[in-house]
Order: C-alpha cells, then sequence, then structure tokens
C-alpha cells in the first residue's frame, strides 16, 4: 500500500483501490469504507458453550462429554464420549474448533487406578465421539490444563499405580494430530491444580503433593518460548482441586478442599501479585471442572461428601458470588472443562 500526504488530505493507495481522507471546514471526510471485524484474542475463551469431560461418577469412571450453553440458563446435554474413561483430574484444553482431554486416571479391578497419556480431541458443534490423537510425555493425573492460540498444554499432576508427582509442561499442537512434548518445569511438582490461560502465558494455582502438603502458588510461564514457569503470586488460601477459569484479563480460582472450599479468586494477568477473594459458589466443593465465557467464569460438578452435577456461574465484571444456572447430564467429579 502507498501512503500519500497532501496539503489537506491523505491518500491512500493499493493496486487499483484508493481511498482518501480530506480535512474540510465541517470536519474529515473518508472516500471509501471502513470494515471492522472483531477478533477473539485466545481460544481459552468461549462465545457458545461450556464442555465437561470425563471424571467420575461413584462407583465409576466416565466417558461421557456434557454441553451447556452460554447464552441462556439450562442443563447440560450429553454430546459424546471420549475414548476412554477417565477421573482424577485430566486437563482440558481448548482451540476454536476442538476440545481436548489430556492424561487422567483409568481404573481396572487388578492395581486400581492407573495414569493415561491419551490426548483425545473431539469436534464442537457437532454430537460426536472423541478420537486419540496423541501421548503426553508422561501419563499423569490431577494435570492443569491452559491453551494458547496454537497449542494446548499440561502442567503438573502425578503418575499411577506408584505415586510420583511431576512439574512437567507439556505442549502439543492444535494444527496436527502429534505427541506432546516437555517445554518447561513447574517451580514445584504438584497436583490436583487449577489452570487459567492469558493471551500471552499459562497460569497453575494451587495444588498439593499427597498426602497433605497443600499450596497457594500462582505460577506462569510464557507461550512464546519453551521455559520454565515463575512465582508470580499466591491464592487467598491453600488448596487442592481446583477449577481454573479466566477473563479476557484476570485469572479465576474457584473452589478447593480446604477450608473456604467455595471461595472464589481473582488475580490480575497485567502483573505479579496475589490473588482477592471476589465471591463464593453456591456450594463449596473441590474436584470440579472450570469453562469461561466472554462474560462469565463456569465451576461444573464436583465433589463436597458426595459427588455432585450442579453448575455455578459467576460474573466478570462485578465481584460476586455464583448462582445455580443448570445441571450436569450425571453427577461427577474429577472432570476437565472446555469451551467454545
Amino acid at each position: 500500500m502507498t501512503i500519500r500526504f497532501k496539503n489537506n488530505s491523505i491518500e491512500f493507495e493499493s493496486g487499483t483501490n484508493k481511498w482518501v481522507l480530506v480535512e474540510t471546514n465541517s470536519g474529515f471526510d473518508f472516500t471509501g469504507a471502513i470494515r471492522a471485524q472483531e477478533f477473539l484474542s485466545f481460544a481459552n475463551i468461549g462465545v457458545t458453550a461450556g464442555y465437561t469431560s470425563g471424571g467420575n461418577t461413584p462407583p465409576n469412571l466416565t466417558n461421557i462429554v456434557d454441553s451447556f450453553p452460554f447464552a441462556t440458563i439450562a442443563n447440560a446435554t450429553d454430546v459424546g464420549d471420549l475414548t476412554v474413561a477417565r477421573s482424577l483430574r485430566p486437563a482440558g484444553q481448548s482451540s476454536s474448533s476442538f476440545g481436548y482431554t489430556s492424561g487422567g486416571a483409568t481404573s481396572n479391578p487388578f492395581s486400581g487406578y492407573a495414569s493415561s497419556n491419551v490426548i483425545d480431541r473431539y469436534s464442537f458443534g457437532t454430537a460426536n465421539n472423541a478420537t486419540d490423537v496423541g501421548d503426553l510425555t508422561v501419563a499423569r493425573h490431577g494435570v492443569a490444563g491452559q491453551s494458547s492460540s496454537t497449542h494446548g498444554y499440561s502442567s503438573g499432576g502425578q503418575t499411577l499405580p506408584t505415586p510420583t508427582n511431576t512439574n512437567v509442561i507439556d505442549r502439543f499442537p492444535f494444527a496436527a494430530t502429534g505427541n506432546a512434548s516437555d517445554v518447561g518445569d513447574l517451580i514445584q511438582s504438584r497436583i490436583y491444580v487449577g489452570g487459567q490461560s492469558s493471551d500471552t502465558k499459562g497460569y497453575t494455582s494451587g495444588g498439593q503433593i499427597p498426602p497433605a502438603t497443600y499450596y497457594n502458588t500462582i505460577d506462569s510461564f510464557p507461550f512464546s518460548t519453551n521455559t520454565n514457569a515463575s512465582d508470580v503470586g499466591d491464592l487467598t488460601t491453600t488448596g487442592s482441586g481446583i477449577a481454573g477459569q479466566n477473563s479476557f484479563i484476570h485469572g479465576y480460582s474457584s473452589g478447593r478442599n480446604s477450608p473456604g472450599s467455595a471461595v472464589i479468586d481473582k488475580f490480575l494477568f497485567s502483573t505479579n501479585a496475589n490473588a482477592t477473594s471476589v465471591g463464593s459458589l453456591t456450594v463449596g466443593r473441590s474436584w470440579a471442572a472450570g469453562q469461561s465465557s466472554s462474560t462469565y467464569g463456569y465451576t461444573s460438578g464436583g465433589y463436597i461428601g458426595s459427588t455432585m452435577n450442579t453448575i455455578d456461574r459467576f460474573p466478570f465484571a462485578t465481584d460476586s458470588n455464583a448462582s445455580d444456572v443448570g445441571d450436569l447430564t450425571q453427577v461427577r467429579e474429577g472432570s476437565a472443562g472446555q469451551q467454545v
């Protein structure tokens, strides 16, 4: 494009097209059309629906993928199945077209739980089953999920049946099927962590080292380079089994298995600072799945004495408590969350 500056005008010329901005006595005249296009800044904010995949419906694991609308208050519907039933907090990731469920734990009657390295993918907008599109570098459960516009990330977790905690940050591509690669480490090896995403960084919040060492750490790692995470702040309380959500400017952590288990924390992406408590879930619980629209955070399912099917919603525009906006198709805990 060629731009020319004249006495009282600016000319924009590209090929046979020409636009002119002219100063007049009454203001500026523009010969041409201005077209604006809205861009979603990153894939971890949804517009249409939230998804809850896998989990535990006692005494059985489930492979069900539920979907619930963001535009209305309604119950979820069953839209497909994972390739294998998984619980104990697999990680959830979202591209613009697909939902991903990575890791988690499967069960068999002989050795109990065994960690999974499977990365499942299912299509948004259509009711169909997931396909296995790759493997994590380390089979694990209790993982946090993050999403950039091009890659999914899985951070932290623990392997089973021989418990081994991990600090690994894995990354896998959205554009092609393939295995994950190890791109860095959290500052601590911990499990049952919450995951949040800004447009440039992934965040991992809270977690524990079994049996009873709990953390309030908020880790951050960049999407643009392969490097270790850094400590950028603290949640208001320690705890694990946290559901993660994010607006465009804040990360949220809702629920946990500690005192104040109904708490909704908020922390700013643009600065390194501690979280503040901004509200409460309708029922305190842990092991819930987190989803994010452009205006609300959602917390679905979970456990407090018994397994739940509740879908809570809290606003991003104001600091206030959540409200009950629907139910999953079944009670479940230890699920992964996605959105589109």
